[in-house]
């Protein structure tokens, strides 16, 4: 079914972005580095790859701060990357660790500028009584040269730890949350951002919930989701308030009381929300399931897709080792026709919309070598165990991918695990 390419780096993969064409590929990590891949054109020699994605840029995008206010040590992992559509030649990102945004220009030099009148070819400064003749200087062509730069940087407009960042279709604007507070910014101004949701109560003692992720409309500027650690997600329409305390709509499914366990509350915490490119659907990912839901209907979800049902007896473990609390994106492919997610043991869930069929496929070293192709794995969970079935008790919960991406346009995708990325496309025959 798909082919595969692997890019590797040392570090703990947070964030993985494709940009809108999907020509360039952006990762985040644990070390404040934001790593770009870019997309090489098809080549003769090998027509059965459609590019593969190189390294295009790295820079260190943050670094570790301190806070001597709150004694507290502000790490520099990216938490999100997202991707401004390009306006000329240029790309432009946005980056977050926990308190500061970052917008990132990626521009080329090839040319380098010569024959200066003041300065010397070692960039001296040459005596302005020596010089006897003016020169026009002229664009030489030099080795490219891919130069990333801060063009702004959004600080000291969060408490808490920023959890999601979105670009509005404005293109003008976008939004940061943290676990209690929704900012709106302008992309030109950095020096103050709009309050627009604060769900901190007087008392903290009374704090029943957190928000765990938001996201922009893709098409309506005024409109906004968020979900919460309570299973919840609130649609805002900017046009009704400037602080959107008060939902429009109030997405929730009813939970059935005889499934209820002290874990539930946990499990239901949602963990990533999704507009579909169309904007008519939602998705959002909780620990055990993907939801699909139509903007249109509040009470229920209109698909909902089991990524790891096997798991429900484990949550006692799961719960012991943290790995409970893991939070798992999700992400459609270009047409909204599937979504894929994260689970564990390297494992990642695809599901086909439409058919209704779904797959589970392994990223590993093993089924990343070029032309491999990824078979189909499953999970036993109990009884007697077929061939090439894995058991549910050796999935091993240290090797999770939480991480992925799905190219705009192509079937290809991007998936993390750990510290590496592996990027697999459709099989070409």
């Amino acid at each position: 079914m798909l082919g595969a390419l692997t890019a590797f780096y040392p570090d703990i993969i947070s964030t993985v972005e494709f940009n809108y064409s999907g020509d360039l590929l952006a990762t985040g990590d644990k070390g404040g580095r934001v790593v770009i891949f870019q997309h090489e054109q098809e080549s003769k020699n090998r027509p059965h790859l459609r590019g593969e994605y190189n390294v295009y840029s790295t820079f260190q995008s943050h670094e570790p701060e301190f806070d001597y206010l709150k004694s507290l040590e502000i790490e520099e992992k990216i938490n999100k990357i997202r991707w401004l559509p390009q306006q000329n030649a240029a790309h432009f990102l946005l980056s977050t660790n926990d308190k500061t945004i970052k917008l990132w220009k990626i521009s080329e030099r090839d040319k380098r500028a010569d024959g200066y009148n003041l300065k010397d070819e070692d960039g001296r400064l040459r005596d302005p009584f020596r010089i006897t003749s003016l020169r026009v200087p002229v664009l030489m062509p030099m080795d490219l040269m891919v130069e990333a730069s801060p063009r702004r940087i959004f600080a000291n407009a969060h408490t808490y730890h920023i959890n999601s960042i979105s670009v509005n279709s404005d293109h003008e604007t976008y939004l940061s949350a943290d676990d209690l507070r929704i900012n709106l910014w302008h992309l030109e101004i950095t020096d103050r951002s709009f309050n627009i949701v604060d769900i901190k109560p007087a008392n903290m003692e009374e704090l029943t919930e957190v928000i765990t992720a938001a996201e922009c409309h893709p098409h309506q500027c005024n409109v906004f989701v968020y979900s919460s650690s309570k299973g919840t997600i609130r649609l805002c329409d900017m046009r009704a308030a400037a602080l959107c305390d008060r939902h429009s709509k109030f997405f929730e499914e009813p939970e059935d009381p005889s499934s209820r366990s002290f874990f539930s509350e946990i499990i239901s915490s949602i963990s990533d929300v999704k507009f579909s490119h169309s904007g008519r659907y939602m998705m959002t990912r909780d620990y055990l399931s993907v939801k699909v839901w139509d903007l249109n209907m509040e009470n229920r979800p209109v698909e909902t897709y089991q990524v790891h049902e096997y798991l429900r007896s484990k949550l006692c473990s799961l719960y012991e080792n943290d790995c409970i609390f893991d939070k798992f994106e999700c992400c459609w492919n270009g047409s909204d026709s599937a979504i894929m997610t994260g689970s564990y043991n390297n494992f990642f869930r695809m599901f086909d919309r439409n058919t209704r069929r779904d797959i589970t496929l392994e990223a590993s070293r093993e089924s990343s070598k070029p032309r491999a192709t990824l078979k189909p794995r499953k999970v036993s969970t109990g009884g007697k165990r077929k061939k090439d079935e894995i058991s549910v008790d050796s999935l091993d919960f240290n090797k999770k991918i939480l991480h992925t991406a799905w190219h705009p346009k192509d079937n290809v995708i991007a998936v993390a695990a750990t510290n590496n990325l592996y990027i697999f496309q459709d099989k070409i025959n």
